[in-house]
C-alpha cells in the first residue's frame, strides 16, 4: 500500500468534509430522533443498555453536554475501565463505533468525566454537565503504511485523517469517527438538550485545554453544536467589561502581550471564541481590535 500523501495545511477541505458528514448525519438523526427517549433519567430505545458504574455520586442538574473520545481499544474495554473503582473515572454514556449506547449512570447523577475544568465562569464541570464518551483512539502516530495508537493498535489509511487541532500549532493524524457514531451523537445531543434545557454542547478540549484534546478535529463538533442549538441563526453574544480596566491580549493567558490599551469598565464586546477562563472578543465600537480577555471580568448583556 502506498503511503498516504499529507494534505495541504489549509483547513478548508477538512471543514467542508466535516460539514457534509454532519449534514448527512443530521438528516438521518432527524428521521430517527424518536427512536430514543428518556424515562426516569435513563435512555430507552433500540441498541441501548445500562451498566451501572460505582464511580459516581451527588445530584446533578446539568447545564452542558460535554463530548469526549475514549482513547481506548474499543467500547467494551472502555466500559470495563469506567466501571472499575480503581479508574476513578466515568461518564454517563459510552457510544460505540457501531452506534450502540451503554449508559453508566442516570443523567441526574454526577459522573467523573471532566476532571479539573472551567467553563463560562464555572469550575468543576462534573457538577454541571452530562458526559458522552465516544469510542475513538484519538491521536495516532504513523508507522510505515499504518497509523498506531498509544496502546499499540494500528489503523488503516481509510480510518485516519490528517488535521490540525484548534489548540495546537502542528497537524497530526487522528482516528476517524464512524458515520453512525456521528449520527447517534447528533440524536443524543438533540434529545438531551431538549430534555434538560442544556445551554451548550462543548468538548473536553474546551473545558480543559491545558490537558485535553478530545473529541478532536476528526469529530465535527461545531457542526453538531450548530445543528442542535441553531447557533447559525443567532446573534453573536455580547458582553460588558465589569473591571475598572481589563487587558486585551494576543492569546488566552497573561503571558501574551496586550494588543491595545486596556478596556475600560462598560466597554461592550462581541464574543468570537470561548475557552475555559478566557474569551476571544471584538470591540463593538472598533471592530479592528480583537483579542483575549479573562472572562471573570465580563458580564453578558
Amino acid at each position: 500500500m502506498a503511503k498516504r500523501r499529507v494534505p495541504r495545511r489549509s483547513g478548508s477541505p477538512m471543514r467542508k468534509h466535516a460539514s457534509a458528514r454532519a449534514a448527512r448525519a443530521h438528516t438521518v438523526a432527524a428521521r430517527e430522533r424518536h427512536s430514543l427517549s428518556i424515562e426516569d433519567h435513563r435512555l430507552v430505545g433500540d441498541g441501548v443498555s445500562f451498566v451501572e458504574t460505582p464511580n459516581k455520586g451527588g445530584e446533578l442538574i446539568p447545564r452542558y453536554l460535554v463530548m469526549h473520545y475514549t482513547a481506548g481499544k474499543n467500547a467494551a474495554s472502555s466500559i470495563n475501565w469506567l466501571t472499575n473503582p480503581e479508574s476513578k473515572a466515568s461518564a454517563h454514556i459510552i457510544l460505540a463505533r457501531d452506534g450502540t449506547i451503554t449508559q453508566l449512570a442516570p443523567f441526574n447523577v454526577k459522573t467523573w468525566h471532566a476532571g479539573l475544568s472551567h467553563w463560562d465562569g464555572l469550575s468543576g464541570l462534573n457538577g454541571h454537565s452530562i458526559g458522552i464518551e465516544m469510542d475513538n483512539a484519538g491521536p495516532l502516530k504513523q508507522v510505515g503504511d499504518t497509523y498506531q495508537a498509544w496502546f499499540g493498535t494500528s489503523y488503516a489509511e481509510n480510518q485516519v485523517v490528517y488535521a490540525k487541532h484548534k489548540l495546537d500549532d502542528e497537524s497530526r493524524w487522528w482516528h476517524t469517527y464512524t458515520e453512525v457514531q456521528i449520527q447517534k451523537a447528533l440524536d443524543l445531543a438533540q434529545l438531551l438538550v431538549r430534555q434538560y434545557g442544556l445551554k451548550d454542547v462543548i468538548g473536553h478540549e474546551d473545558i480543559a485545554p491545558d490537558r485535553k484534546r478530545d473529541p478532536g478535529p476528526a469529530f465535527p463538533l461545531e457542526n453538531v453544536r450548530a445543528s442542535v442549538l441553531g447557533r447559525e441563526e443567532e446573534e453573536p453574544e455580547r458582553y460588558e467589561v465589569t473591571a475598572s480596566t481589563l487587558n486585551i491580549r494576543s492569546g488566552p493567558g497573561v503571558e501574551f502581550p496586550a494588543v491595545a490599551e486596556p478596556l475600560k469598565k462598560g466597554t461592550e464586546v462581541v464574543l468570537l471564541e470561548k475557552r475555559d477562563r478566557w474569551h476571544k472578543v471584538e470591540l463593538v465600537e472598533d471592530g479592528d481590535i480583537e483579542g483575549w480577555v479573562h472572562n471573570q471580568f465580563l458580564a453578558k448583556i
